[in-house]
């Protein structure tokens, strides 16, 4: 069954969402970034997906300190993206609490240091982010477009041991339009032992619904649930049977 990861996205300390990576179409959902997750651990998440905007657009981590206050007064696993350039960046997620990082924009930049933190760490707490806009990897918070392409992006990080990978189209993020199951079709057709996390575009329970049936290991969730278009408790009972 599909795992469900809830999803804080960080601007100047609010938890926030934008609408296919525009920083000018930005929606406040929350002012406490911490009391959002213990809601989520509440109602029994054992994950959350933690996006640093702010670290993103400027590149380096910029908001440690809401990430060290969500993983000391809860129990989810945390997963931390954005603004991941350095050594330094990679001590404080995970001094700061950290159970996994997911790095985007350093592999396609700086492979050899992101293959060195695979090394270091090793797959179980490095999640590769392939950000694609056409299919082509976009990075340094989706403000730059390359000519990778997605499936060989991956191709080439599968063969340095990576495990993970958090896959986002940024045509349909925070858009509610729907996913892209087409190409995390493809991506499973390509790589069928990959755990793929989709990300972007859920808009209903039934896009969920969708990607568990066309085998996708995991799903992160954010706007949709703050605009009150998906029933939680409707989807565990769905896919569960509990809820």
């Amino acid at each position: 069954m599909i795992d469900l990861i809830p999803a804080i996205d960080i601007i100047g300390g609010e938890c926030v969402r934008l609408t296919k990576g525009d920083y000018s179409q930005k929606k406040v959902y929350n002012a406490n970034p911490e009391a959002v997750a213990q809601e989520f651990a509440g109602m029994g998440f054992k994950r959350l997906h933690m996006v640093d905007l702010d670290g993103a657009k400027s590149k380096h981590v910029v908001n440690a300190d809401i990430l060290h206050a969500v993983a000391h007064t809860t129990n989810l696993c945390v997963d931390f993206g954005g603004g991941i350039k350095t050594q330094e960046d990679m001590d404080r997620v995970f001094d700061n609490g950290a159970k996994m990082a997911t790095v985007g924009s350093i592999s396609y930049t700086a492979p050899s240091t992101f293959e060195d933190w695979i090394k270091r760490y090793g797959p179980n707490r490095i999640i590769l982010g392939a950000d694609v806009r056409n299919k082509n990897i976009a990075i340094n918070g989706w403000l730059n477009n390359t000519d990778c392409d997605v499936f060989q992006f991956i191709d080439h990080y599968r063969q340095m041991g990576i495990t993970k990978v958090l896959c986002t189209d940024i045509s349909k993020d925070g858009a509610l339009g729907g996913t892209s199951i087409d190409l995390y079709k493809q991506l499973m057709q390509r790589f069928p032992d990959l755990y793929l996390i989709a990300s972007g575009g859920v808009s209903s329970a039934e896009d969920i619904i969708s990607l568990d049936e066309a085998g996708i290991p995991a799903v992160v969730f954010g706007k949709a649930y703050y605009e009150g278009l998906i029933d939680i408790n409707k989807i565990r009972h769905l896919l569960y049977g509990i809820g």
